[in-house]
C-alpha cells in the first residue's frame, strides 16, 4: 500500500485540504454586501465565519474517529457531498439565518477535507516519510489563504457575494469528483478500529493520556496561535503605526505566506533524510529568534518596517517547520487511531486559534506590544511542549 502515495494523490489530498482556507477567506470581502443584502447587522454577518469555524472544530473531532471506525474513503465521500450541497445552499439562502445555518453545515462537513487527508497520508507512509507526506499536503493548503481573498474580491467584483459562493460550490462538488477519483481506501477492515461509534471515539481518551502526543498537539496548536497573533494585528501594526502603504503591507504580508509554503516544501524535502525531531528543532528556533526579535524592538521602540517584515517572515517559516513535524510526529504516536489522532490536532489548532486573536484585539490596536508579547508567550509555549514531547517520544527518530 505504499506505494500508492504517489504525487497525484498528494495533490488531491492537498486540494481536500485547501478547503478550510478557500471557504474561509473568499467571502471576507463581501460582508458588507451580504448585510446589506439582508438587512443584518455586522454581528450577524461576522457570525458567518464564526459558525464556519466552529463547524470545522467540531467536525474534525467528529469525522476523524468515524474513519478510524468505518474507513478513510467512505466518510471523505459523505461529508465533501454535504459540504458541496451546502455551498449550494448558501449561494442561494433567502436569509442571513439560512446562510449562516449553511456555513455550520460547511464547516462542519468540510473538517473531512482536513483530517482524513492527514489520517490517508500517515496510514500510506511511515516514519521519516510521513513527514515529507503531511508537509506537503500542507504546503498545498497553505496556498488557499494566498489566493483565497484575491479571488474572492475579483469574483465579488463581477458577480457579487452570491457569485462568490457559487465559485466556492464550484470548487466543493471538484473537491468531490476529485476524492471519488483519486482517493483509495488506505485503512484495510482488518486495521480499522473494533466495536461500534462508542468505541470509536474512546480513542480520545487513549490519546490524551500520551503526554508525548499531547505534547506535540499542544505545540502545534501555539505555533499556529503565534502565527495567528501576527496575522491578526499585521494590518494595525504594518500600516497604522508603522505607515505602510497598503500595496507595501499586501506585499509583506505575501511574503510571510510564501515563507510558510516555502518552509513547508523545504521540510519535505529535509526531513525524510534528517529526521523530523531535528527539523522540529529548526522551527522552533527561527519561530522564537523572531518572537524574541519582535518583543525587544517593540519594547524599545525600534521596529521599523523592515525589521517587522523579516521578523514575521522568519515567524511564519519557523510555524511552517513546527506544524508540519508536529503534525507527523503526533499522528505516529496515534498509530491505530490515526483520524482521532488527526482530529485532536486539528481542532485545537483552530480552538487556540480562536483564543488568541481576540486577546491580541482587546489588548489595543495602537501599539506592537500586544502581537509581539501575545506571539512570544505561544512560542515559550511551543518551545517547553515540544521539549517535553521530544523527550518522552522515543520511537520516531
Amino acid at each position: 500500500m505504499r506505494d500508492r502515495l504517489t504525487p497525484g494523490l498528494l495533490a488531491a489530498l492537498g486540494f481536500t485540504a485547501s478547503v478550510g482556507p478557500l471557504a474561509t477567506d473568499m467571502h471576507l470581502a463581501s460582508f458588507t454586501d451580504i448585510a446589506r443584502e439582508f438587512s443584518a447587522p455586522a454581528s450577524a454577518v461576522q457570525l458567518t465565519l464564526t459558525a464556519f469555524l466552529v463547524g470545522v472544530c467540531l467536525g474534525q473531532l467528529f469525522l476523524g474517529p468515524l474513519s478510524d471506525r468505518f474507513g478513510r474513503r467512505p466518510v471523505m465521500l459523505v461529508a465533501l457531498a454535504v459540504f458541496a450541497a451546502a455551498g449550494i445552499g448558501a449561494t442561494f439562502a433567502v436569509g442571513i439565518e439560512m446562510f449562516v445555518a449553511m456555513r455550520a453545515v460547511q464547516g462542519f462537513s468540510g473538517a473531512a477535507g482536513v483530517v482524513v487527508a492527514r489520517a490517508i497520508a500517515a496510514d500510506l507512509s511511515t516514519g521519516r516519510t510521513a513527514v515529507r507526506a503531511l508537509s506537503l499536503i500542507a504546503m498545498v493548503g497553505a496556498l488557499g489563504p494566498l489566493i483565497a481573498p484575491p479571488i474572492g474580491g475579483a469574483v465579488a467584483e463581477l458577480a457579487g457575494w452570491r457569485g462568490v459562493m457559487a465559485v466556492l460550490a464550484l470548487a466543493s462538488v471538484a473537491m468531490f469528483v476529485v476524492a471519488a477519483v483519486m482517493v483509495p481506501e488506505s485503512l484495510p477492515r482488518d486495521r480499522r478500529r473494533p466495536g461500534g461509534v462508542a468505541a470509536a471515539f474512546g480513542a480520545y481518551g487513549h490519546l490524551l493520556r500520551d503526554r508525548a502526543y499531547v505534547g506535540y498537539v499542544v505545540a502545534f496548536a501555539t505555533a499556529f496561535a503565534a502565527m495567528l497573533a501576527y496575522i491578526s494585528a499585521s494590518p494595525f501594526v504594518g500600516q497604522r503605526i508603522l505607515g505602510m502603504t497598503p500595496f507595501l503591507y499586501a506585499l509583506s504580508f505575501g511574503m510571510a505566506g510564501a515563507a510558510l509554503v516555502l518552509a513547508q516544501f523545504t521540510n519535505a524535502r529535509l526531513a525524510p533524510r534528517v529526521g523530523p525531531r531535528r527539523m522540529l528543532l529548526v522551527g522552533l528556533c527561527c519561530s522564537g529568534a523572531a518572537a524574541i526579535a519582535l518583543v525587544l524592538l517593540t519594547l524599545t521602540g525600534t521596529l521599523t518596517i523592515p525589521a517587522f517584515i523579516a521578523s514575521a517572515f522568519v515567524l511564519t517559516g519557523g510555524t511552517g517547520f513546527i506544524m508540519s513535524n508536529c503534525s507527523a510526529l503526533g499522528i505516529a504516536r496515534a498509530d491505530a487511531t490515526r483520524g482521532a489522532g488527526a482530529a485532536l490536532l486539528g481542532s485545537n489548532q483552530f480552538l487556540v486559534g480562536a483564543v488568541a486573536s481576540p486577546i491580541v484585539g482587546l489588548w489595543g490596536e495602537h501599539t506592537a506590544v500586544p502581537m509581539a508579547v501575545v506571539a512570544f508567550v505561544a512560542v515559550a509555549v511551543t518551545a517547553a511542549s515540544a521539549a517535553v514531547a521530544l523527550r518522552l517520544d522515543r520511537e520516531v527518530a
